[in-house]
């Protein structure tokens, strides 16, 4: 999949493309229904709307929902866009797969940046603002079945995400894709600001996927 990003969107590199790839091995397509949460270029958005899922995406950036609409015109898929943080904007509705690349990156600053492109990566000091609220939220918003998959690096802690989930009455959490590789640019540049350990070289990226439990829908 080609996609186009506009000036101060985030592009996506090999933590979406993972979590894309888990996307596709889930079963979806006409009938169900799904959220991309933090869409930024929409490759998530797209990739469930091209197995026939009716899809929805979320962000705060207003070029980001402008880039979903262009890249899903040039790809001939529908998608809905809404603007604002987490499930606000989808109060009330419930999906069949929730996917999420949200911002995991430790900052010095303990709140979320306001504007600039440092929102599609920064979540506070302990990179888990954004993080935290999905896992809390996802359970209202999947029908029974459902399934909730995300991405996170190991240095904001995958056992603290687990612990989360099954707090909040998810099941089946699991690491359903892991690639092990040194920092990227984004976690050393906090590793120079002081925010992560001088001394780690290296991080797992994970996709976790949980499921709401089964019932009557």
């Amino acid at each position: 999949m080609k996609l186009l990003t506009l000036p101060g969107v985030f592009a996506p590199i090999s933590d979406s493309w993972m979590l894309a790839d888990a996307i596709r091995q889930e079963t979806i397509g006409p009938g169900s229904q799904a959220l991309d949460v933090c869409t930024g270029s929409g490759l998530l958005a797209l990739t469930a709307a091209e197995c026939g899922a009716t899809t929805t995406a979320i962000d705060v950036s207003r070029r980001a929902l402008l880039t979903v609409r262009l890249n899903a015109l040039r790809a001939g898929l529908r998608v809905r866009t809404l603007r604002g943080q987490n499930f606000g904007p989808v109060a009330g509705e419930r999906f069949d797969l929730i996917v999420s690349n949200p911002p995991y990156v430790p900052s010095p600053r303990p709140d979320l940046p306001r504007r600039g492109a440092s929102r599609a990566w920064e979540a506070g000091r302990d990179g888990r603002i954004i993080l935290d609220a999905l896992c809390d939220g996802a359970p209202a918003h999947l029908h029974p079945g459902g399934v909730l998959l995300f991405v996170q690096s190991s240095l904001i802690g995958i056992e603290a995400s687990f612990e989360r989930l099954r707090r909040a009455g998810l099941v089946d959490v699991e690491v359903r894709a892991c690639e092990r590789g040194p920092l990227g640019p984004l976690m050393r540049a906090q590793q120079a600001a002081g925010t992560i350990p001088a001394d780690i070289d290296e991080e797992d990226v994970v996709v976790i996927r949980a499921s709401a439990p089964p019932g009557p829908r």
